[in-house]
């Protein structure tokens, strides 16, 4: 069930990492070797990060930045992804 969005669902490809986890126990950002091998879990390439409205996705773009990770933010997310009949959307993991 998606509230917001035309379509539930993710970007084809897309693997969550949520923002919480970017935290440490004070509620500061964890040091840039452990986002670094947070990261490291995801897989390589490019990285384009997203959300559903663009307010995590900018957070989710600082801890890369701190684990000195290159990516791209696509301020669409995917509300403006799921607008488009276009577009492929998945469901499920």
């Amino acid at each position: 069930v998606e509230p917001i969005d035309p379509r539930p669902g993710h970007i084809p490809g897309a693997v969550s990492a949520p923002t919480a986890e970017n935290l440490d126990g004070t509620g500061q950002f964890r040091s840039g070797e452990d986002l670094r091998a947070r990261f490291a879990g995801f897989g390589e390439g490019p990285v384009a990060v997203y959300c559903g409205s663009g307010v995590t996705a900018a957070h989710q773009i600082a801890a890369l930045a701190v684990a000195g990770i290159d990516a791209a933010l696509y301020p669409g997310s995917y509300s403006q992804w799921s607008n488009d009949p276009k577009r492929a959307v998945a469901t499920g993991e």
